[in-house]
């Protein structure tokens, strides 16, 4: 292999930070019996100074540390990130979920190591309970701190637009670590300018390895850092195909992966579905203080991941028709996945404000969902809200803690009919939360992005008109289940899958559960529920038909 140059053993990096709050689960000691399994499932090897184990991009082996170091490096312009000492070693979540790894590996001199493949590692987290837990749980908090860090390897460049925030929304919620970096910073922006060529317009992606991609999609972004996590190829089977990563997709990948069927898991956008990107979850079961959405799909991934789920993203299903042994899926690439069973999870899309104005602006401060990225672009800017359920209730509280001022337009007379008496209270005597009852958006105007908003008061009967930083619609949604009709499932007048029984449609073998489900409740607990339960259902199914 080839050579790096690589700093003495004494250096200023080091896999333990000071400080760092994820320091004692990112780096555990292995006891006794950890060692022991380990040694029996690796080998030793002996790499020479400045040997490349594997390079940004490639898949990597776990590999402990006995003596020397490994030093992670940025190969855009060799730089270390972080050296990992004797006793520690080197992984992160990606690992298990057939990523390639964000850093380069480089030995520095005297270094022996203890190299366990990646199959024998996912073996030893699926037998064992103890070292399972630890070694899961190091990973996830290695995750979490490149995130924090902005290291690894992945740089977003460009103008602060929709363009690069549709980008960083996207690698955000797939919990991929970045850095941005903006023209309108000269020096960050010639630094990585010096070791690759960026283009002089648009937004661009440069990848771990040193590799440019202009003008990129999220799909290109998830492509170059090995997001499609398990690319499937064609003629992939499987026993359990749910369609959808929201908290009811998640739910089934938990259960039917941990009671030994193989499942895949297609997403199109990111784990934790519309739930995903609630920044603030308070009446979920078990957590009193609340949990972001984000961080809930996050934690049920890492489950599903852990039991030996797969997961395909980001694709989209487009067609399903039986077959002698099931179904076969069609995804948006053309591939084919035989599955044995079937579970809709695809949930539904908010609807559309036909205002005028509003189309234009979508990405350029209109969304349909509150993000962090949204908040910070709207600090100190008032914000409207349109929407009178649970998911507007949230997105208004979590806005108002950087908005100068949040209006929530409802179309009832009072908030309390569509949202949880717990939210409506706090929104109604929130001193930086305005609602307007009967309230109708009337118009959205902006140059690149939003800037005034227009809306006829129910109360006055006049139009009010704000300068305002962000329009968030969270107002009613439409299922997802188009793609359903070749197979001839029952849908009731809206487009929802009519369900009987333990959530089985009107084709057997095809199940359906959360906010694509006639009659579903919605809400993330009731999401779960359905998901967890339906796997007795598939277990029924697949029994019978042997």
């Amino acid at each position: 292999m080839s050579s790096v140059p690589v700093p003495d053993a004494q250096t200023r990096y080091s896999s333990r930070r000071a400080g760092a709050p994820d320091e004692a689960q990112a780096w555990p000691a292995f006891g006794a019996e950890d060692r022991a399994l380990l040694e029996a499932a690796g080998e030793v090897v002996r790499p020479s100074r400045g040997e490349v184990l594997w390079e940004g991009g490639e898949p990597y082996d776990l590999y402990v540390v006995e003596t020397g170091g490994l030093c992670l490096v940025d190969r855009r312009d060799d730089r270390v990130v972080v050296v990992v000492e004797p006793g520690d070693f080197v992984g992160e979540l990606g690992m298990l979920m057939g990523q390639p790894a964000f850093l380069a590996g480089v030995a520095m001199p005297g270094t022996t190591l203890l190299r366990v493949p990646v199959e024998e590692l996912r073996r030893l987290i699926a037998t064992t309970v103890d070292l399972g837990d630890l070694l899961i749980s190091a990973f996830d908090a290695r995750r979490r701190m490149l995130s924090r860090w902005g290291e690894g390897g992945l740089v977003l460049a460009g103008d602060d637009d929709h363009h690069l925030r549709r980008l960083r929304e996207f690698a955000a919620r797939n919990h991929v670590p970045f850095r941005v970096v903006l023209r309108s910073d000269p020096s960050a922006w010639d630094e990585v300018a010096a070791a690759c060529a960026l283009p002089e317009q648009g937004a661009a992606v440069v990848t771990g390895a040193g590799r440019v991609l202009t003008d990129p999609s999220p799909r290109d972004l998830a492509t170059a850092v090995g997001l499609d996590l398990c690319g499937l190829p064609e003629g992939a089977r499987c026993d359990l195909l749910v369609v959808g990563a929201g908290p009811a997709g998640l739910a089934a990948a938990v259960y039917g992966a941990s009671e030994g069927l193989d499942v895949v898991v297609v997403e199109d956008v990111a784990p934790g579905g519309q739930a995903g990107t609630s920044s603030r979850i308070e009446n979920y079961l078990g957590f009193p203080r609340g949990i972001a959405g984000g961080e809930l799909a996050r934690s049920a991934m890492l489950q599903a991941v852990k039991f030996g789920a797969r997961l395909v993203s980001p694709r989209s299903v487009t067609g399903l028709t039986r077959d002698a042994d099931g179904f076969r899926v069609r995804l948006d690439d053309d591939t084919d996945v035989a599955a044995r069973a079937v579970v809709v999870a695809s949930g539904v899309r908010y609807r559309r404000l036909t205002v005028p104005g509003v189309a234009d602006l979508e990405g350029r401060g209109v969304s349909y969902a509150a993000t962090e990225i949204d908040a910070r672009a709207c600090l100190g800017r008032d914000v409207v809200v349109v929407g009178g359920a649970n998911s507007a209730g949230q997105a208004a509280l979590f806005l108002a803690r950087q908005a100068g001022h949040v209006h929530v337009l409802i179309r009832r007379d009072d908030l309390t009919e569509t949202m949880s008496d717990y939210l409506a209270q706090r929104l109604l005597h929130h001193e930086r939360i305005t609602v307007h009852p009967r309230s109708e958006l009337t118009g959205a105007r902006g140059g690149d992005r939003l800037t005034h908003l227009t809306w006829r008061d129910g109360a006055t009967g006049r139009e009010v008109e704000v300068a305002a930083g962000g329009l968030f619609l969270m107002i009613g949604a439409q299922p997802r289940s188009a793609w359903l009709h070749d197979v001839g499932v029952e849908l009731d007048e809206k487009g929802f899958v009519v369900t009987r029984g333990a959530f089985e449609t009107s084709v057997p073998g095809l199940f359906a559960v959360g906010d694509v489900r006639a009659g579903s409740v919605k809400r993330v607990a009731s999401a779960v529920g359905e998901g967890s339960v339906v796997v007795s259902a598939v277990h029924a199914y697949l029994a019978a038909t042997g």
